[in-house]
């Protein structure tokens, strides 16, 4: 469950920020640019590609509940990684988890190809032991804990001391379990960054991303290629995510109350060889017995959408093979697991019964395997 602390800030977010008005929920300021006092002065607001009030608000408290020093909201989570990445020089080594969002794989294969970074990938924390050891330079590893979509978990505390002593900084995304479930930037990674598009935000209507620093200088870095490229988020857009947030906590504990208990009753389906679940969040992969299936599968479904994005209140399948692993080369994706058997699913806030039932009903497609 949410710590009460974190439910009770969420909450709170934009509360006693306005006070000439009193207003509970917090203004959206929509002016693009601000008086100076006098030359030479400001009121700490002066262009808001660089600043803006109502953006701070939510900056401010995207950077408590990760514990950092300063967080950056970004207009895509994709936005938040380049905004981390542009931090590190030109020919920088890069060593990432194997298993990860296609987006992030087309980005990093587009930065190798013309010769900005270059880039290792690793599958367990064994593997990514040996390619430290075996790299001559590294600038930064690049984790997603639980991986996306295979579920994989990585120890952050020991990977950031091992990154720390190869000088390089770590950097992990936290869009599947959130500040509510897993705080990197406490366990010594150097950044965080989330999809806000998803749990988050949390209602599939906004589209934004996060970058959070856990040193000073590191966010005063952040802020300044921030300004200086401009990907930062809208006023309204910033105000829609401080209004998600405020039930992020009801939210992700709903998520996961279904997720838990779908992840156990799915494992007795004899249409179903594997359930991947990491233990906590709102997301499962689980695979079938016959993927030639997966079509007549999705159309019978009547409550899961058949849709690309996860952690919003209404549940989602996904099928990574065509849709978000797409661009990750079939020999690549299959030699790691992300074989076209395998179904994502990204759990909402429905009747926990009501979305086994609909589970049930579609999955009579497949075949049953044999007893296990």
């Amino acid at each position: 469950m949410t710590n009460e602390k974190d439910a009770t800030f969420l909450a709170q977010i934009g509360n006693h920020k306005d006070p000439y008005t009193g207003a509970i929920s917090a203004p959206i300021h929509l002016s693009t640019t601000y008086a100076h006092p006098s030359l030479g002065q400001s009121t700490g607001f002066d262009y808001t590609r660089t600043k803006n009030p109502t953006r701070s608000i939510l900056e401010e408290a995207l950077a408590k509940l990760e514990a950092g020093s300063l967080a950056v909201a970004t207009s895509s989570g994709m936005a938040a990684i380049q905004l981390v990445l542009g931090l590190f020089p030109q020919g920088a080594h890069i060593l990432a988890g194997r298993d990860l969002y296609g987006g992030s794989y087309r980005y990093f294969n587009f930065l190798e190809e013309q010769g900005s970074a270059s880039f290792a990938y690793f599958d367990s924390q064994e593997e990514f032991e040996h390619l430290l050891a075996a790299v001559p330079e590294v600038t930064a590893v690049f984790l997603e804990t639980p991986t996306n979509p295979l579920m994989h978990l990585f120890d952050i505390k020991q990977i950031a001391a091992q990154t720390h002593a190869r000088g390089g900084q770590l950097i992990v995304d936290n869009t599947f379990l959130t500040p509510l479930r897993q705080k990197p930037l406490t366990l010594g990674a150097d950044f965080v960054v989330h999809s806000g598009t998803k749990f988050l935000s949390g209602h599939n209507d906004l589209l934004a991303g996060v970058a959070v620093a856990k040193s000073p200088e590191d966010g005063e870095r952040l802020a300044w290629l921030a300004n200086t490229t401009g990907g930062t988020l809208a006023p309204f857009d910033s105000w829609l995510f401080i209004r998600s947030l405020k039930t992020l906590a009801l939210r992700l504990d709903r998520q996961e109350e279904n997720a838990r208990s779908l992840a156990e009753k799915l494992t007795a389906f004899p249409q179903v060889t594997e359930v991947l679940y990491p233990g906590s969040g709102g997301m499962i992969s689980l695979r079938v017995t016959d993927p030639d299936k997966i079509p007549a599968f999705l159309e019978k479904l009547q409550l899961f959408t058949f849709a690309e994005s996860l952690g919003g209140v209404e549940s989602l399948v996904t099928y990574p093979t065509t849709q978000t692993h797409g661009d990750i080369p079939v020999a690549v994706r299959e030699a790691y697991g992300l074989t076209p058997d395998l179904l994502r699913l990204s759990i909402g806030i429905e009747e926990g019964a009501d979305l086994l039932a609909d589970l049930q009903q579609a999955l009579e497609i497949f075949p049953k395997a044999a007893q296990r």
